[in-house]
């Protein structure tokens, strides 16, 4: 599965954009199918750089990368998924803490 498609790439703000944003909008998932894991991205660099939610041990904003989550394996050995089915949403709506 190709994890980040050209429409996405467009749809995603440059990094630091949303810095000023109260609720920026989140724009994909990425999650391990195996384990608990989620990545939420709200920027990129348009390079390999994420900026946003990640949901692991504990839910924390920060950055990640998409060469790692393209060589990512669950305990299972499965690798990490694009949620086909993510709509955008605010932050505020997958915000546990």
């Amino acid at each position: 599965m190709k994890l980040l498609t050209t429409e996405l790439r467009k749809q995603l703000p440059t990094l630091g954009t949303t810095a000023n944003q109260a609720d920026p909008t989140i724009v994909c998932k990425f999650f391990t199918p195996d384990s608990s894991w989620t990545w939420y991205a709200i920027e990129f660099d348009g390079d390999d750089t994420f900026y946003g939610l990640v949901d692991g041990f504990e839910q924390e904003f920060g950055s990640f990368s998409l060469a790692e989550l393209e060589t990512l394996r669950g305990p299972m050995g499965l690798p990490v998924e694009r949620d086909l089915y993510f709509k955008s949403a605010p932050v505020s709506k997958f915000q546990i803490r």
